[in-house]
């Protein structure tokens, strides 16, 4: 074990450890004025059964950070283990929905084919959390099917099996 003190000298090794803890891999979208927007990230978790409440936190350094902080409504995405490249594709550019299968769900936002899970939200509330905001949603429709969800672990995308 390597023992650290967080801050700006050892940024990299706080990123390097917070990499330990392997995520599921989401993408977020919501509708824009310019169309539709979408935005990856491994930062979704639960957060309540009654009410039906979910998190994620968007870097406010983010260019896409202003459309997401001021969405009213959005999805959120589970992706499955051979949707690697379609993450990719959203994390370089946001706006790239040519060619992804999706359909406008309730209030437009964009609604991904294909995915593990899905999640359509209402802005519940937003708080500060340092560089990043929290945006707690509250969820008036899921759907999820049978599959395995894309894992992300140590800067790679990876699938879950099963210990035996």
């Amino acid at each position: 074990m390597t023992a650290f003190t967080p801050g700006p000298d050892t940024a990299r090794a706080y990123r390097d450890a917070l990499g330990c803890f392997a995520t599921g891999v989401t993408i977020i979208t919501c509708k824009t004025e310019d169309g539709p927007l979408a935005i990856a990230a491994n930062s979704f978790s639960s957060l309540s059964l009654d009410p039906a409440l979910v998190l994620w936190s968007p870097a406010k350094t983010s260019r896409r950070f202003p459309a997401f902080n001021a969405a009213t409504h959005y999805a959120i995405h589970v992706l499955t283990a051979d949707q690697a490249a379609l993450c990719q594709t959203f994390a370089r550019d946001g706006a790239a929905f040519d060619g992804v299968a999706w359909v406008p769900g309730a209030h437009g936002v964009p609604l991904i084919d294909g995915c593990l899970a899905r999640f359509e939200c209402t802005r519940h509330a937003i708080h500060d959390g340092g560089d990043h905001v929290i945006i707690v949603g509250e969820v008036t429709q899921a759907e999820m099917t049978q599959g395995a969800p894309l894992v992300f672990s140590k800067g790679s995308y990876g699938r879950f099996t099963d210990s035996e």
